[in-house]
């Protein structure tokens, strides 16, 4: 008699063994947010994305972004599972301001955040961290490689971004899934070497 298939062939529920983790995408308006979770997720990623119209044209910034034409406005989730037994829950959350309400209970139970940043518009990424920092979660930044973006060596952009210097920071493609989980796996080990060695 054939054994039942388990749970992690049927592509729902990772089975035992493994260790999970919620990780929010955060990252100010238009940085590839989307683009990221889409790239890596291994099931269908779930995206509450809607047409911009003029009314948000007329709040939404689309300086370095002028060809955007949709625009989250709730949260996106995708799932990721990397070598090691390890299962990634990826919330990606809204990038402008009028919806950080929403970010507080996105985020709520995550272990870290993954920041996404635009060298064309780095400043833009300030309220996204601070927001980062004031819930106390470990994040690593992740500098999004657009195709007319000026680019930067790492310690230039270290500077410019005020990193601590435990904080990761990887340059990426997010339109490229081996560029794209680097930044993940990067952020994923900064938090394991955060959490408590007594954790269930």
């Amino acid at each position: 008699m054939d054994s039942a298939p388990s749970v992690d062939l049927v592509g729902y529920l990772p089975a035992g063994g493994q260790t999970l983790m919620k990780l929010v995408v955060t990252g100010p308006f238009g940085v590839g947010k989307t683009t990221l979770i889409r790239t890596l997720s291994e099931i269908p990623p779930l995206h509450t994305e809607e047409a911009m119209t003029e009314t948000s044209a007329g709040h939404d910034d689309l300086a370095g972004v002028p060809d955007k034409t949709t625009t989250t406005v709730a949260v996106d989730f995708g799932r990721l599972t990397v070598p090691g037994e390890l299962v990634l829950y990826l919330f990606g959350t809204p990038g402008q301001e009028r919806f950080f309400p929403l970010w507080e209970d996105i985020a709520r139970g995550a272990l870290g955040a993954l920041v996404l940043a635009d060298t064309r518009r780095l400043g833009d990424s300030f309220p996204v961290m601070d927001m980062v920092e004031e819930q106390g979660l470990p994040y690593a930044v992740a500098v999004n490689r657009f195709p007319d973006a000026p680019t930067y060596g790492d310690e230039v952009l270290r500077k410019h971004l005020d990193l601590h210097p435990s904080t990761p920071l990887v340059q990426c493609d997010a339109r490229e899934r081996r560029s794209s989980v680097e930044p993940l796996i990067a952020l994923a080990e900064h938090v394991l070497t955060r959490l408590p060695e007594d954790r269930p």
